[in-house]
């Protein structure tokens, strides 16, 4: 939360690298969807990179890939 809540509210894309997760929890899903909302909602650009296929299953499981450009 600390990486968006501080930045200078003219970031028009935001890249979360995923590449040292294992695992993702309800809250990590949550704050995706914080930064999601911080971002402008439905037109937030926001790419999750790097994750390994169990993270990218959590991910797909919970429909992010409607919502998140996943690579």
């Amino acid at each position: 939360r600390d990486a968006y809540e501080h930045s200078d509210g003219e970031t028009c894309h935001y890249v979360v690298d995923l590449s040292e997760t294992t695992y993702l929890d309800s809250s990590a899903l949550g704050m995706l969807l914080l930064l999601r909302d911080h971002a402008g909602g439905d037109s937030a650009s926001i790419s999750i990179e790097n994750c390994n296929n169990d993270v990218r299953r959590i991910l797909a499981i919970s429909n992010f890939e409607q919502l998140f450009s996943i690579r």
